[in-house]
C-alpha cells in the first residue's frame, strides 16, 4: 500500500472508528459458518471490528493494517472490549506473516485502497500464501453494483472523509465491476468457491489454489 493511502488513514483513524463500530452481517455470516480456527487473519483491520469476531472464533488472531492511527484505535478496543488479538503494522500486498499460517482470514473493505492491479493481484498471491491448505477466506471490494455509481466498468476513483470541522481527506478506491474482480481472483494464486454481491461489494470466498 502507498504512502498516501496509510497517511490518509492515520488522518481519519480516530474519527472513522468512531464510525465503524460493528461487524458486516455477510462478515458474521462468513465466519459462523466456519469451523473453529487454530490462526485467524484479518487483512486492513482497521479498528479491529472484524478482529474482534474472529478472535471469538479461533486460539489466536491478528490484525494487519498499514495504517498505524487505526491500529491504536484497534488495540484500545482490544482493551476496552477484553479480547486477545495481535496487531501488526503491515502491507497487504507483502503480509509479515509466514506461509501457511492462518487457516481463517478476512480481507473486507481493503483491495480497492490498493492503487494498481499489480498490487492487488499481489495482495492476494500474498493472501493464498498465508493461508494453510484447507483454510479459507473471504474477500470483499467496493463495486460497480453500488447504487452510488452508474458505471459498469471498473474505474479509479476518490471519495472524501469529511472529518468534523468540515475538513475533507480524499480516499483512494478502485471501484470493480463485478467480472473484473472475479478475474483477478481467478488470476491468482487463490482458488474461488463462492461469489456474491451484497449491498454494491463483490465477496468471494476462496481458499489457496
Amino acid at each position: 500500500m502507498t504512502r498516501h493511502v496509510h497517511e490518509t488513514y492515520d488522518r481519519i483513524a480516530h474519527h472513522f472508528s468512531q464510525t465503524r463500530e460493528y461487524a458486516w452481517p455477510e462478515v458474521e455470516s462468513f465466519v459462523d459458518d466456519e469451523e473453529r480456527a487454530t490462526r485467524a487473519l484479518d487483512i486492513g483491520c482497521g479498528n479491529g471490528r472484524h478482529t474482534e469476531l474472529l478472535a471469538a472464533h479461533a486460539d489466536a488472531a491478528v490484525g494487519v493494517d498499514a495504517s498505524r492511527g487505526l491500529l491504536d484505535e484497534a488495540v484500545a478496543r482490544a482493551a476496552e472490549r477484553g479480547f486477545d488479538a495481535t496487531f501488526v503494522q503491515g502491507d497487504a500486498a507483502r503480509l509479515p506473516l509466514r506461509e501457511s499460517g492462518c487457516d481463517l482470514a478476512v480481507y473486507v473493505a481493503t483491495i480497492h485502497h490498493l492503487p494498481t492491479r499489480d498490487a492487488r493481484r499481489a495482495s492476494l498471491d500474498e493472501l493464498a500464501r498465508v493461508l494453510s491448505a484447507d483454510g479459507r477466506a473471504l474477500v470483499s471490494a467496493w463495486s460497480t453494483a453500488h447504487s452510488k455509481f452508474d458505471r459498469t466498468d471498473g474505474f479509479d476513483t476518490t471519495v472524501d472523509w469529511t472529518l468534523p470541522g468540515g475538513d475533507t481527506v480524499p480516499r483512494f478506491y478502485h471501484i470493480y465491476a463485478p467480472d473484473e474482480f472475479r478475474a483477478d481472483i481467478d488470476d491468482s494464486a487463490l482458488e474461488l468457491v463462492d461469489f456474491e454481491l451484497s449491498s454494491g461489494n463483490c465477496y468471494a470466498t476462496v481458499t489457496k489454489g
